[in-house]
């Protein structure tokens, strides 16, 4: 069973134990269709003819009532009336009698059945003597009432019971085989049942072995390999699922005896690259460390001639920036004095403005004091009537003087203000003229500054390009100085990494004895590699 693939396994299981449970079905339908004959039987036969055996009694029992009143009856049309009822029960019990003679199949069932028709006969027959010898012969009609009637009618109730026991007892083996048929049957399915039961377990066992079998083997090769163990003798030779996977293991186990191999030889080549690397990075560090140390001594000289001529530099731009406020300032002076011209200038103009508002002032005085005195005349004349207004006419005089009078004032402050402000206008167009020649000077010295600083900015630009120059070798030197440290860490870590891929790999065994092989360890030379400082 190992050669076949899981999903047939499975398969056929299944299809058995299908198959079974088929079987105990079509069991199971068949005995139900047996019983269900036989309850057919029991109903449709022999319940029915129990039936009609009943009807066929009352019917005898009737009929003999009804003699015994036809025979007791004085009035002939009563007794023919009787007999008439009589003759139609009687064709019902023909009837059932034929009825049950096709029914009944069973041998003493038709030997008692023709019992029956052979007593109804003599009952029939002693009956039928009795009633018609009424009239002609009363005594012998009343012996064979008396005697022979009763006796063929019990004959003949007996052997319809007789009849009926036969009938009743085929019902009952009937039903006892029907029970017979129904035990056979639970029997059957309960032997199917159990044999299913047991044949399904036996293949869910077998099934089941032959697949955690090779299961537990392959994690056992799973865990071996885990431990290191590669040594491992795997058996692949089953054909279904459980092989491919064996043979699945056994392939990979062999590709990691080959993977395992190839890393402890390539482990062994790392380590003497790196053992060579570090000894070129030492003598590479060694040379780019004297580089590195004449390099910073060139670029301390060049920067103190940087700093320097950057002095030099900055004293001539401040020196320029100096010169350029001091004219700037000049200017401002030379802006600000033609300022004040314009300004004694407008000062001269409204002085002027201003002795013309005086004189008109003067004027407006002098002609309300000719004004106050006409009105004063004008109060003379009026007597005591003009004295109120001669008052105000005085007052108006008064205060037309007294304007009058400031406006004199005005008019002399106000030549002499006039008379300064030409003066200081002479000074300060003579200051103008000397702000502008000193505007002149600074300017001269503000380019003469400018060409300095601008010569000073020029060398300094050099100067400072060659001191970048030498900075960028020196970064450059450093840089490499790094390089080769890190060049150094790295042959350092890279034959650690080799010594630990070493040590991983020594886990695995992979000899025909099982021995680990030991780790060959070579002299790290990059350990001795010095740091270098950038």
């Amino acid at each position: 069973m190992r050669n076949l693939r899981i999903g047939t396994r499975l398969g056929l299981g299944f299809a058995v134990v299908l198959a079974l449970l088929a079987l105990m079905t079509l069991v199971g339908v068949l005995r139900m269709q047996q019983a269900s004959r036989m309850t057919e039987r029991l109903v449709a036969e022999h319940t029915r003819n129990e039936r009609l055996m009943a009807e066929w009694t009352k019917i005898i029992e009737v009929n003999a009532a009804r003699a015994s009143a036809a025979f007791l009856a004085t009035d002939p049309a009563e007794q023919k009336a009787i007999e008439a009822t009589m003759a139609q029960s009687s064709g019902r019990a023909t009837e059932i009698q034929d009825l049950l003679g096709r029914e009944l199949t069973e041998p003493s069932a038709r030997a008692a059945h023709a019992d029956v028709l052979a007593a109804r006969k003599a009952y029939v027959a002693i009956r039928k003597t009795v009633l018609t010898s009424k009239a002609s012969d009363p005594a012998n009609a009343r012996r064979l009432y008396t005697t022979e009637l009763e006796t063929r009618r019990m004959a003949y109730l007996d052997t319809l019971g007789a009849l009926l026991r036969i009938e009743q007892k085929a019902l009952d083996d009937t039903a006892s085989q029907i029970q017979r048929t129904y035990e056979s049957g639970r029997n059957l399915l309960l032997g199917f049942g159990l044999v299913a039961i047991v044949t399904g377990v036996l293949l869910a066992w077998r099934i089941t072995s032959t697949i955690t079998q090779p299961l537990h083997e392959a994690v056992g090769v799973a865990e071996r390999v885990s431990a290191g163990d590669l040594t491992s003798a795997i058996d692949g030779d089953a054909r279904d699922e459980m092989g491919q996977l064996m043979r699945a293991l056994k392939k990979m186990n062999g590709s990691l005896m080959t993977i395992v191999g190839q890393v402890r030889n390539g482990t062994e080549t790392i380590t003497t690259a790196s053992t060579e690397i570090a000894a070129g990075n030492l003598d590479l560090s060694a040379r780019t460390e004297q580089q590195a140390s004449s390099l910073q001594q060139t670029a301390s000289s060049m920067d103190e001639l940087t700093s320097t001529v950057r002095f030099n530099a900055d004293n001539a731009h401040k020196a320029r920036e100096l010169a350029r406020t001091a004219a700037e300032t000049a200017v401002q002076g030379g802006a600000v004095v033609g300022d004040v011209v314009q300004t004694m200038n407008a000062i001269s103009a409204s002085s002027g403005r201003v002795v013309d508002i005086v004189s008109v002032i003067d004027s407006i005085a002098f002609q309300t004091n000719i004004l106050a005195l006409n009105a004063a005349v004008e109060a003379a004349r009026a007597g005591e009537q003009g004295r109120g207004f001669a008052v105000v006419a005085s007052e108006v005089r008064a205060l037309a003087q007294r304007s009058a009078t400031a406006a004199k004032e005005i008019a002399a402050l106000i030549g002499e203000s006039a008379q300064q402000v030409q003066a200081g206008s002479a000074l300060v167009d003579r200051a103008g003229a000397t702000m502008q020649d000193v505007v002149g000077a600074i300017q001269q010295v503000t380019d003469i500054m400018d060409r300095i600083a601008d010569a000073s900015a020029q060398q300094q630009s050099g100067i400072e390009q060659v001191n970048q120059a030498i900075t960028q070798m020196d970064q450059v030197t450093q840089q490499n100085a790094a390089l080769v440290e890190e060049a150094a860490a790295a042959a350092e870590a890279m034959q650690e990494q080799s010594s630990r891929l070493a040590d991983a790999v020594a886990v695995f065994r992979v000899g025909v004895d099982g021995e680990r092989p030991a780790r060959r360890r070579d002299d790290r030379a990059v350990a001795d590699v010095p740091r270098l400082t950038a």
